[in-house]
């Protein structure tokens, strides 16, 4: 039985006032139930469906209804608390829901396929009721949702999901994203796990609480971004060959542990900044080429990079922490033989204030070395305010 109460003409009446045709070449608007209920009666519906923004029944597209071969679109509308189906299995276009303030219930439990999902602007939404495995875009904004259970999609191009304060874990056990994802501002502890993830276009992760990437080998073409997570302990991505884009982690205040045990190449920058509870860089052991700037600054007492060959871009290395010899013993030698540009180097430790490239030590102590007269340059590294694709391009310095 449905979950909706939906005032529905009798079904006598359907036949004659409310029959209709099952396609339209320009998009259908139910204006009412009875409109609903002729679109239901058909199988297959062919073309786009919107509802009236000034529609207060709730509705129900309950019947033989099992394909819409176009879009769904409900938005604007400050009535309706109910929305859904018990029977449509798939939409070929977008599912849309946006700026519905009292939408309460969605359930949509026999669909499975959508090209694009977003939920946006529902602020009283706090369940899903669908069985989705595929689609192309997901993307989901200011809702109440408290998890995304009934979304686990095995395949999807693209994943937004931002300023859900209430979703406590996002897993899903998608094996490729074409690509981006992007998990922005959710509930600061919230939890997430991409099991099966193998390889991506773009990762940025905002203000999360725990992560689980394990089988996760390559970024292609893109960058991976940590950022702004106080109460992440750890990043690790034990299987992560090789980014074709950036490596950032940035401003994230309880990290305690950096692990990309088998990265071998960065292909733009690789940043790590403002981690205040970091305290030891030493989980990069395979770490052999960065194509632009390698930059880290914080509170260290212990940096190892153990198979670092080459830096095509800025070297800098700024710790308030006592970081012993390993500048005389391993960068400045890399750098006497060309493996670290020359010009656009600092490598010192006991400082008064770690800066990152673009800004000079501020001494204190002092150890290691304090770099070359170019050191100074500035490193553009992605933005902390990304848009939709995640993290930006970056240039080679």
């Amino acid at each position: 039985m449905s979950l909706f109460r939906v005032a529905l003409p009798a079904l006598a009446v359907v036949g004659s006032a409310y029959a209709a045709s099952c396609s339209n070449s320009a998009t259908s608007t139910i204006q009412n139930g009875g409109d609903a209920t002729a679109i239901a009666s058909c199988t297959t519906y062919s073309g786009s469906i919107a509802v009236a923004t000034g529609l207060a029944d709730d509705i129900a597209l309950d019947g033989n209804l099992k394909k819409i071969d176009g879009d769904l679109v409900l938005e604007s509308n400050s009535d309706i608390k109910r929305f859904g189906s018990s029977s449509l299995q798939s939409i070929s276009g977008k599912l849309t829901l946006n700026d519905v303030s009292q939408l309460a219930a969605l359930s949509f439990p026999a669909l499975t396929e959508v090209d694009e999902l977003t939920l946006k602007g529902l602020p009283n939404l706090r369940a899903l009721e669908f069985n989705l495995t595929k689609a192309d875009k997901l993307d989901i904004e200011n809702t109440k949702l408290q998890n995304l259970d009934g979304i686990d999609l095995d395949e999807v191009s693209s994943i937004f999901i931002a300023n859900n304060d209430d979703i406590a874990s996002i897993e899903m056990q998608v094996t490729n994203i074409t690509e981006f994802i992007t998990l922005s501002f959710n509930n600061a502890m919230v939890n997430v796990s991409f099991p099966k993830l193998e390889s991506a276009n773009n990762i940025s992760f905002r203000a999360i609480g725990s992560l689980n990437i394990p089988v996760l080998s390559k970024i292609n073409s893109g960058s991976f971004g940590v950022f702004e997570s106080d109460n992440l302990e750890s990043v690790s991505a034990p299987n992560l060959t090789k980014i074709d884009g950036a490596l950032v982690i940035d401003n994230n205040k309880g990290l305690k542990n950096i692990s990309f045990a088998s990265l071998t190449d960065v292909g733009a920058n690789l940043q790590i900044a403002n981690n205040t509870n970091l305290h030891q860089i030493d989980g990069l052991p395979k770490l052999k080429n960065v194509q632009a700037a390698l930059d880290m600054s914080g509170n260290f007492s212990k940096v190892e990079t153990p198979s670092l060959d080459y830096v095509k871009g800025v070297f800098n290395l700024q710790s308030t922490g006592d970081i012993g010899t390993v500048c005389d013993d391993f960068y400045n030698p890399l750098k006497a033989k060309g493996k670290l540009q020359k010009g656009k180097y600092v490598c010192q430790g006991k400082l008064e204030e770690a800066n990152t490239a673009g800004s000079s030590p501020k001494s204190g102590s002092g150890s290691g070395s304090g770099g070359d007269k170019g050191a100074a340059v500035g490193l553009a590294v992605p933005s902390i305010s990304l848009g939709l694709v995640g993290l930006a391009a970056v240039l080679l310095l």
